[in-house]
């Protein structure tokens, strides 16, 4: 192994980061090919997915909830004004635009306008605290922000403490339609409203080529604990993962793709670019439908009306959604859905079956861009009935395109992908993110030994499927056992009557510690659903030798709502604080 420790000093942003550069393959001589001066070699960049949005089918259409409509000829002269309008404001090349809004037509024109300008997309999520949103305001460096005026109360509460700029761009959804309303007052001075802007900017713009490793996006994870870090990503890392998509859900068919489909994501598009899904459905001249504020009966309008095929959401979603009285009176068997964020409970992918829904699950993280795995169901297991399908559906996937997965133990040693022996998921790949903005330290410890360490424990098979069984920090260690919380919940799951549920391990003299549910009936269960029902199911799963006897929670606690996390998924950290309080003292 050849280990070189080097500083790498960022001229722009004046960061200096100390890089680990290793390599597990010999350095051999190779012959590169010879260029003539003259030749030319375009670099990957965003707007080359862009253009190819006018090749193919530039008639279809973009549509925002039941307010707005353009085909693919004004998406294009829309971006082209919003790169005129951010440049006579004075945003250049090496700026950070920050953006707080739903998730729209607006927001789509931003992943392709900034970027193709050589400035950075800062997709904040509008889901944290104010006070988390400024950090990241204040981190991220930003020069402009364009806010929704649903989002105008945090600027007004934290505007004070923004150090960055002082320039503030409106969006409203008051400009559409013919019932026109006066925008929302603030106290402070904003650059005028987005499409006003538009309006008055020349639909003229020549994009130039520059170096594909060009920042391109940045955004914060929500991690559970300090401050959220800042993952970034070039043109380059975004092409290719663009490229993967293709590769997994238009070749391989791993959930069926095509420039036919019509998408809609149910995921915020400040969420890991919404799964890079928005690049992709552009690229593909998808018909595509943003559905803003996530409300149900929007979602189940637009679904219907809109003819969606393809969205991807976290569990959550899919189960306000599964559970609504409306879905079981419509046809939604043409509706595909991948799963990501939080685990796909088996209990969960048979009511959407059930439905007619095609739904399977994937994996990735804020730091790989995201997508690392996908549920692919081959010839033979195509033929497979419900139930056995539903064993590999609630996987985390085999291995996607291009992406190298590994498992370690607690020595960092590698593990045999045998379906049996767990350990940590490692991975590498051309669209992982390279470091956290401004932490050298943190940034080392995720990409130790040279892969990037998920914290995610799990097992891979010889068939390169995954099978997560928690995170590390979430495993429960009982009498010298590892329990996945995982396997609780989707034994819980599976119990009729349960909506939600998440298990947590909290600490015991004897044993270490011990599991402890707590539970969400849905409405019609509330007076049957209890701890003696569900303590029954679960004897009986052991006596079937399904699950082992310590797997069986200490407590069950029904509760109207779980904690989570801003993008839906369980937030085990809470949920441990405040089932301790109450349980433990």
């Amino acid at each position: 192994m050849h280990t070189k420790l080097t500083e790498n000093v960022s001229p722009s942003r004046n960061t200096s980061t100390l890089i680990l550069t290793l390599s597990k393959y010999p350095v051999i001589q190779t012959k590169l090919i010879p260029r003539t001066p003259s030749a030319y070699e375009p670099p990957m960049l965003i707007k080359s997915l862009l253009a190819q949005s006018l090749r193919f089918n530039p008639t279809r259409e973009i549509i925002y909830r039941d307010l707005f409509r353009m085909d693919y000829f004004e998406f294009n002269k829309r971006v082209r004004r919003l790169a005129n309008a951010l440049t006579k404001v004075g945003i250049n090349a090496g700026d950070t635009v920050a953006v707080l809004d739903w998730d729209s037509h607006r927001y789509l024109e931003c992943f392709f306008a900034v970027p193709m300008m050589g400035a950075i997309l800062h997709t904040v999520n509008v889901r944290l605290s104010p006070e988390q949103i400024l950090y990241t305001i204040e981190h991220a460096e930003d020069s402009i922000i364009l806010v929704h005026e649903d989002f105008l109360p945090i600027i007004e509460a934290v505007k004070d403490k923004i150090t960055t700029t002082k320039r503030f761009i409106v969006l409203s959804d008051k400009v559409y339609g013919e019932a026109k309303a006066e925008l929302s007052e603030t106290s402070f001075d904003t650059l005028g409203e987005y499409e006003s802007l538009l309006a008055e900017a020349s639909e003229s713009y020549d994009f130039q080529d520059f170096d594909e490793n060009t920042w391109a996006t940045t955004f914060y994870t929500t991690g559970t604990t300090g401050n959220p870090k800042g993952v970034y990503f070039s043109h380059r890392q975004l092409f290719l993962h663009t490229m993967g998509l293709m590769s997994l859900f238009t070749g391989y068919e791993a959930v069926p793709f095509s420039h036919q489909d019509v998408y809609m994501p149910i995921t915020p598009l400040f969420h890991v670019h919404a799964w890079g899904f928005p690049l992709f459905a552009t690229m593909l001249n998808n018909k595509q439908v943003y559905p803003g504020r996530y409300e149900p009966e929007m979602l189940l309008k637009l679904l219907l009306k809109e003819k969606v095929t393809f969205s991807h959401c976290v569990p959550t979603i899919l189960g306000m959604l599964v559970n609504s009285p409306v879905a079981k009176q419509v046809d939604l068997s043409k509706w595909k859905v991948v799963i990501g964020g939080s685990a796909l409970t088996r209990g969960l992918a048979k009511a959407a079956l059930d439905l007619g829904i095609n739904v399977s699950q994937g994996y990735g993280m804020s730091e790989t861009a995201p997508v690392m795995s996908i549920v692919h169901l081959n010839d033979e297991q195509q033929n497979w009935n419900q139930e056995k399908q539903l064993d590999l559906r609630t996987k985390a996937g085999r291995i996607a395109p291009f992406v190298e997965m590994r498992l370690i133990d607690d020595a960092g040693e590698f593990l045999p992908h045998d379906g049996k022996t767990v350990g940590e998921i490692v991975t590498r790949g051309p669209w992982m993110t390279q470091g956290y903005f401004k932490d050298p330290e943190n940034s080392e410890k995720l990409w130790q030994g040279g892969w990037l360490h998920t914290g995610d424990v799990a097992s891979i098979g010889p068939d390169y499927y995954v099978s997560i069984t928690d995170r590390v920090k979430d495993v429960i260690k009982t009498g010298g056992e590892w329990v996945p919380s995982l396997d609780i919940e989707n034994i819980f799951s599976q119990i009729e009557g349960v909506a939600e549920v998440a298990v947590v391990g909290l600490p015991d003299e004897r044993w270490g510690e011990r599991p402890y549910a707590i539970v969400v009936a849905k409405p019609e269960f509330a007076n049957k659903l209890n701890d003696e029902v569900i303590r029954n199911y679960l004897d009986a799963e052991v006596e079937a030798g399904k699950i082992k006897k310590w797997y069986v929670p200490d407590r069950i606690v029904f509760v109207p709502e779980i904690p989570k996390t801003s993008v839906g998924k369980l937030d085990k950290k809470k949920i441990r604080v405040e089932m301790r309080d109450l349980l433990l003292g």
